[in-house]
């Protein structure tokens, strides 16, 4: 059974993160910059929100401002749904489904550690499939 922190042990260590008060704009360059589809939000080192690219398309259109002049806190995501290192893969992805979220922040002893994507919980539940796959057939061509 694979879990949060295998996943995490084969991706980048670096969680990029915004802060309420950063700009709209400033957040979508950042997240194009860096090629992620979401930003941690922090205030004061403490976790408070998750802004997404789905964030920004689903609820930008409601808001009357320019992409300079709204801010992260207004469009984020929160509370956030987080995951602890010892979960489950498959959890994760009940949870993804069920909550409509594609992005789970990490959390340890309070602290965020990391973030996985839908995509790193389909490409571990795909490596784990296939090792099962695997382990049967040695079981197959041994007897």
């Amino acid at each position: 059974m694979y879990t949060v922190r295998q996943v995490l042990q084969n991706k980048s260590k670096q969680v990029w993160t915004t802060h309420p008060d950063m700009s709209i704009y400033e957040a979508l360059q950042l997240m194009a910059d860096k090629d992620v589809g979401a930003l941690v939000v922090l205030e004061a080192g403490q976790l408070v929100g998750i802004f997404s690219e789905r964030d920004y398309a689903r609820k930008f259109i409601q808001e009357e401002k320019s992409t300079k002049d709204a801010r992260v806190g207004e469009l984020m995501s929160a509370p956030v749904i987080t995951v602890r290192p010892g979960q489950s893969i498959g959890a994760c992805m009940a949870m993804m489904t069920d909550r409509r979220v594609r992005h789970l922040p990490v959390v340890e002893a309070g602290k965020l550690v990391g973030i996985i994507s839908i995509g790193d919980v389909v490409k571990a539940i795909i490596e784990e499939q296939q090792h099962v796959i695997d382990q049967l057939g040695h079981f197959v061509t041994e007897r």
